[in-house]
């Protein structure tokens, strides 16, 4: 998942000389509005793999995020991506874990999330917004190389290297801003999940019944302030 600003952060912080005869990863892959796919595959890596809990446009290779390492190993790419979608795993701990394993050290990892203000979208569901403080605590194991934010579209970028003496930051008990309880939580659990879902009830409802424009009304008047 890549929006028009995503492609143009990997177009502005991916060079030649990143890519060029390099393996590459999208954790992520599926092309729902866009991909950094055809940005990366015009510096001629050597190889490209989307990899994704479903197949579809963009995905190679079955593989849950969480499973990365059991299916590659360890130090396996050059370049790791993940545009939008680590609000999507429930662990992201783990996630984030496999993302830094996997990437081979003095490697580049690109990472897009959502911050606050983002709205809720489930694919197939949504857990957490990050802020650039949460950013810079996560990835302080690695080079952080670029960390930018678009406030008008509630989103951060950041590059970042691995170190070639990589050592893992222990990430237990840092919370994070869930959508889901509107608060920052170590964790989410089977309950709050519910609760959500429950709420979320009468709009799954609507979007079956009303007319595209009122849920589109909707959306811009009530939906999007959660």
């Amino acid at each position: 998942m890549c929006s028009h600003s995503c492609i143009e952060f990997g177009r502005s912080c991916l060079g030649r000389e990143d890519v060029e005869g390099k393996s590459v990863i999208e954790v992520g892959a599926l092309d729902v509005n866009g991909s950094l796919r055809s940005v990366v595959e015009t510096l001629a890596p050597a190889s490209y793999v989307g990899v994704d809990i479903q197949h579809g446009p963009g995905v190679d290779v079955i593989c849950d995020a969480n499973d990365l390492v059991t299916h590659y190993d360890v130090d396996m790419f050059d370049v790791v991506i993940a545009s939008v979608m680590l609000e999507h795993v429930r662990d992201w701990r783990n996630v984030t874990s496999n993302l830094k394993r996997v990437l081979k050290p003095g490697g580049i990892l690109i990472v897009i999330v959502p911050s606050k203000n983002f709205p809720y979208h489930g694919y197939p569901f949504d857990y957490w917004r990050y802020e650039i403080t949460d950013m810079e605590y996560i990835f302080s194991d690695l080079d952080i190389e670029i960390m930018q934010e678009r406030p008008e579209e509630s989103l951060l970028f950041m590059r970042a290297r691995k170190p070639i003496r990589f050592v893992e930051k222990d990430l237990i008990n840092y919370p994070l801003h869930s959508i889901l309880t509107g608060a920052c939580v170590p964790d989410i659990t089977d309950i709050e999940i519910c609760k959500f879902k429950f709420r979320m009830l009468p709009r799954r409802v609507a979007v079956k019944v009303l007319p595209a424009k009122i849920i589109n009304l909707l959306k811009r008047h009530f939906f999007q302030r959660e």
